[in-house]
């Protein structure tokens, strides 16, 4: 028996994300339909607003719903430190550690041939420009430690450090394979306070 066109098209919707197979999917259709009118309406609405008024930062390519976004706009934070991470999440991360106060930047990705993406695809354009404006001392890469994510590290300290700005990459107490988004704010500090010159 086939589930009626409407629970089924819900269904593909929510297989569209990432991580979700089809149980979960429909787990979650069906957790949907028993929702209150309210709370659907209310989703529904997050949704659209999330897709429409959400943008990357023109600075640091953070995603945001100002321009520039609330980090890039502090003045109190240094402006002579500048973290780079692959994802937005990865700066939320890094925040709730509580204990970093320069400025990041996005690279929305990393070098990797397989999936054909070369520095052309990703914000390392936007970090070199951004560089030339800045009093940046120092960039610190926070790329995930996966082959991928030390190849555009390698690549960026290239491009970087015969500006004379000093390259930090941040220490291995992540280990090896693992997401920033997935660590505790402690594995996070040890690894900013470990970080190497490279």
């Amino acid at each position: 028996m086939q589930y009626p066109e409407p629970i089924a098209k819900l269904i593909e919707s929510y297989m569209k994300l990432p991580g979700i197979g089809n149980k979960t999917a429909t787990r979650l259709a069906f957790y949907t339909i028993d929702m209150n009118e309210d709370d659907v309406t209310n989703f529904a609405k997050n949704l659209i607003s999330a897709r429409r008024d959400l943008h990357y930062c023109s600075v640091c390519g953070n995603i945001t719903d100002e321009d520039p976004c609330e980090i890039c706009r502090d003045t109190t934070r240094s402006q002579d430190m500048i973290l780079v991470v692959e994802q937005p999440k990865d700066v939320m991360s890094m925040e709730r550690m509580n204990d970093y106060h320069g400025l990041y930047h996005v690279l929305h990705g990393v070098l990797s041939p397989i999936e054909g993406k070369g520095p052309d695809d990703i914000n390392i354009a936007n970090l070199i420009k951004r560089l030339q404006k800045t009093p940046a001392k120092e960039v610190i890469i926070a790329t995930n430690a996966t082959p991928e994510g030390e190849a555009t590290a390698m690549y960026i300290s290239r491009l970087i450090k015969p500006v004379g700005i000093k390259v930090t990459r941040l220490a291995h107490g992540l280990s090896v394979g693992s997401d920033i988004e997935y660590a505790d704010e402690m594995t996070l500090l040890k690894a900013v306070e470990g970080r190497q010159e490279i």
